[in-house]
């Protein structure tokens, strides 16, 4: 079941839109306000130790702050158990990126800042720690030479359904999903996500998530019946999506007309224009295998007609 976890979570934090929206939602630092998320690159590398590499996941970017090269670690921690030394890990994941860094650049005079941040989406609540001197004993004898290192934890499971619900961001339902199971709320989430009728974007990310559920549900994490309810909300939001595109396609087409009626002196060319509009409208529903009958009603063509654009 991890492998289904890795590939998916690396790959909805692999988007960088994504990665902005889990920043700018449940990072609250004043810094984050200014990075400069149009130019972060996603690094291709993982520092994850063989020992741990069926438990977690890393997704790192290079990014720009104030100016500077600065790296933002986010791992994500997949065990329903809690790891008591996951402040120990992280920093071991921390000194090998240095290392590698080190190692790869000669010139290389100073070490750049990493932000490493862990999601964990297992259910236990996380009680281990998120500063390393809380694992040392007697941690203070040493004054100022005492290790001191932490990591930004984001536990799914800490942020109230009703606050991701919300939230309403892409990155919110997921965890909402994730975390609670109140398959109403989450249907009901993924619809008003569906509703807002977003840019091409928005639409690639939400069909991002919609992937990422049914992926669940094809290895049993699922039960059919959350899948069908979310398989509902997807069909009637690509419905949505799909006619409000051809609506701006026929006023397109009809404008067109307008504009050749004005030319031409003709009301003829404002009744073209408006026919091409629901031509063009049919023939793309033909296309996502739509019945002739749903089509004759969304544009008013006789089925007659409908057919006709099949040859």
């Amino acid at each position: 079941m991890h492998e289904v976890y890795d590939r998916g979570y690396k790959k909805l934090f692999s988007n960088k839109a994504l990665f902005r929206q889990l920043l700018e939602s449940f990072v609250p630092l004043e810094w984050v306000k200014e990075l400069d998320f149009d130019h972060c690159e996603l690094l291709d590398k993982t520092f994850i130790s063989k020992e741990y590499e069926k438990r977690e996941s890393d997704v790192i970017y290079q990014v720009q702050l104030r100016g500077q090269t600065a790296y933002i670690v986010i791992l994500i921690e997949f065990q329903s158990s809690v790891d008591k030394f996951m402040a120990l890990r992280i920093l071991h994941y921390i000194s090998s990126f240095y290392m590698r860094l080190k190692d790869s650049e000669a010139k290389i005079d100073k070490l750049p800042p990493i932000f490493p941040i862990m999601v964990y989406s297992g259910q236990a609540q996380w009680t281990a720690p998120t500063d390393i001197a809380e694992l040392i004993e007697h941690h203070d004898l040493l004054g100022e030479f005492a290790l001191n290192f932490r990591y930004f934890k984001i536990a799914e499971n800490e942020i109230s359904a009703q606050k991701l619900f919300e939230m309403g961001n892409v990155v919110a339902t997921l965890f909402l999903g994730e975390a609670h199971h109140d398959r109403k709320l989450l249907v009901e989430a993924l619809s008003k996500l569906s509703r807002k009728l977003p840019s091409p974007e928005d639409r690639q990310l939400i069909s991002m998530l919609f992937n990422f559920f049914e992926q669940l549900f094809y290895n049993n994490k699922l039960t059919e019946v959350d899948w069908q309810a979310f398989h509902r909300v997807l069909t009637d939001s690509e419905m949505n999506m799909f006619l409000e595109n051809m609506k701006i396609c026929d006023e397109i087409a009809y404008q067109k007309g307008i504009l050749a009626g004005k030319q031409e002196g003709k009301l003829e060319g404002k009744l073209e224009g408006k026919l091409e509009g629901k031509l063009e409208m049919a023939r793309a529903m033909l296309f996502k295998g739509l019945s002739i009958a749903l089509i004759a009603e969304v544009t008013g063509l006789s089925e007659s007609e409908i057919e006709q654009l099949r040859h």
